[in-house]
């Protein structure tokens, strides 16, 4: 098979794995070294980091054959798709001939299970390798790890990638169990388990060798089972504080031809995923935990984001006095970010705070007025109900084709 077909096979098998940000790598240059690659460079780009950096990634699989017959997956060992596999030397040429026409900035390298783990595991690590040590490639690597695979081969795999990431997949143990029978949960924490270990050994132990230095994280597909929200946002939460992921990535299910009877035939509104990672945003850098975002079983609002629906569920806290409250309080106002409230505390060390004030801050004020208080401004009582807030802001729910969405992102 020519290499350019099994790109177009093997690039797009690989559409499905939402977890290849780079966010997190170390600034690393060729400038004045042996070697070429940046990890801080532009290229054509169609990805954003946390950061704002705009960056594209070399996203393929090794292969998409796989022995393992996950009932979600495309490339299940029983699925009639055209089956490809890269060698070695062809992903490193792909990704240098790539990366020097500055098509990439990067690799994100996954792969079906092929032989064993360890043999699937060596081969990636073998792209790596090459990569690092005889081409002295510069850029970003992300691998994805083979949770069966020998612990020795992840933490090879951790010398020469900036992230490692192992899939969950899905967010119970019984989902596991009867979606994708020959994998286990119990495997793949464990895998995520030495990976948190290694991580801390080096954080411990500064002259230590290097150890995926963007850290892991990992996937959950949203929509293959009947998980709600809660479910997910809590075993995301789990995950963070456990095995310290710098990302959970939401991947809405995306039914393919000649599914299985067992997961189902349309997939989850677009507008889901949206709002789970909006949601995990929430747990990760504003302080909220799962149980307040959800306090009981089910999904999350797709009419209004999860930070407008917790102010309007809390009206007790409502409205803030800026020139009072803390600034992580501040920070759950809706339409102020963490940014803007670190300004605004700022600001209250020179003078109070007015309403003007938070329009040069370009904040949403549509979404602020009902909740604060200002030097010279209050919210008419008029506005207090949570009810004719929510159908004044409410966003027109809507069901977008999954590669929309994506160009649109």
């Amino acid at each position: 098979m020519e290499l350019t077909d099994k790109l177009e096979i093997l690039a797009d098998a690989a559409k499905y794995d939402a977890s290849c940000a780079s966010s997190g790598a170390p600034k690393r240059t060729s400038e004045g070294k042996d070697g070429f690659g940046a990890t801080s460079g532009m290229g054509i780009c169609h990805s954003y980091t946390p950061d704002g950096r705009c960056v594209s990634l070399l996203k393929i699989l090794l292969t998409n054959f796989c022995v393992y017959d996950c009932q979600y997956c495309v490339n299940r060992r029983t699925s009639n798709v055209p089956r490809a596999r890269f060698s070695v030397a062809e992903v490193v040429k792909l990704t240098t001939d790539f990366y020097l026409r500055n098509y990439i900035d990067g690799l994100f390298l996954s792969s079906g299970i092929i032989q064993s783990a360890d043999y699937t595991m060596e081969q990636l690590v073998a792209i790596a390798r090459e990569l690092r040590e005889v081409h002295q490639f510069r850029g970003y690597i992300h691998l994805k790890t083979i949770p069966d695979a020998d612990p020795a081969l992840i933490a090879a795999a951790g010398r020469y990638a900036d992230r490692l990431s192992v899939n969950i997949e899905l967010p119970t143990e019984a989902a596991v169990e009867r979606l994708a029978p020959e994998k286990s949960v119990h495997t793949i924490k464990l895998a995520m388990g030495s990976i948190r270990r290694k991580l801390d050994e080096k954080a411990e132990e500064p002259r230590a060798p290097k150890f995926a230095p963007a850290g892991q994280s990992t996937q959950m597909i949203v929509g293959a089972d009947a998980s709600d929200d809660q479910t997910i946002l809590s075993t995301a939460e789990t995950l963070y504080g456990s095995y310290k992921l710098k990302r959970v990535y939401y991947s809405a299910f995306s039914p393919i031809p000649q599914s299985p009877g067992s997961v189902p035939l349309a997939p989850p509104p677009m507008q889901r995923e949206h709002r789970l990672y909006q949601a995990d945003f929430l747990l990760r850098s504003y302080g909220f935990q799962a149980n307040e975002l959800l306090p009981a079983a089910g999904n999350l609002a797709l009419d209004i984001d999860p930070k407008l629906a917790w102010a309007l569920a809390h009206r007790e806290h409502f409205p803030l006095d800026l020139n009072m409250a803390d600034e992580s309080m501040i920070s759950r106002v809706p339409g102020i970010g963490l940014r803007n409230a670190r300004r605004l505390v700022e600001l209250r060390r020179l003078r109070r705070i007015r309403y003007a004030d938070l329009v040069r801050l370009r904040c949403s004020m549509k979404k602020i007025a009902p909740f604060i208080v200002a030097a010279d401004y209050k919210p008419s009582q008029g506005a207090a109900a949570s009810e004719v807030l929510r159908r004044s802001m409410a966003e027109q729910p809507r069901q977008l084709d999954l590669w929309t969405e994506l160009q649109a992102a």
